[in-house]
């Protein structure tokens, strides 16, 4: 036998004995249940699901400003990300721009994505008055809602987002 035959063998060798010695991937990390029970929830549309607790678009512009100003820009347009705001009237022509305000069709989807994916570098950190409060504030950077409207968990489903209306259920109720 070679030598290069025997170091290969080796080789082998001491491969299969540090696969059989651990033999999980050692992907990721352990999850407790409550960091599980922090991200599970469902917000339905009609607002089932929701928390307690509330804010307005006032009380949401500097939470806006620390956490959502660096990607999305000044009054959620012009950031590097997408914009928030604007789109109005776009959909139907040859470049639509989807926004909050112009193609999203419940406030309470908003809220949902807000609260779990937001900010960015830290989803899920922000207290559900902040998102309720930031919720706010976006819908009234889209004429959505007037600056005083307070948003709860009674308020937000009726939102009437002006989109809602050219969504078309891929599942009907039986």
């Amino acid at each position: 036998m070679s030598m290069r035959s025997v170091v290969l063998v080796g080789l082998l060798a001491c491969f299969a004995t540090m696969v059989q010695a651990d033999d999980k991937p050692r992907l990721g990390v352990s999850v407790d249940e409550t960091a599980i029970a922090a991200s599970n929830f469902t917000i339905l549309p009609n607002g089932e699901g929701l928390p307690a607790g509330g804010g307005d678009a006032t009380e949401g512009e500097p939470v806006y400003v620390r956490a959502c100003l660096a990607c999305h820009g000044v009054k959620g347009q012009e950031g590097m990300n997408d914009a928030l705001v604007g789109g109005h009237g776009t959909l139907t022509g040859d470049l639509p721009v989807r926004t909050v305000g112009s193609y999203w069709p419940y406030a309470t989807t908003l809220f949902d994505y807000i609260r779990r994916a937001m900010p960015y570098t830290a989803p899920g950190s922000l207290a559900d008055n902040d998102v309720y409060a930031l919720t706010a504030y976006i819908l009234f950077l889209n004429g959505i809602v007037a600056e005083e409207d307070t948003m709860t968990a009674e308020t937000l489903p009726d939102v009437r987002m002006p989109n809602r209306d050219n969504f078309v259920w891929a599942y009907t109720p039986r």
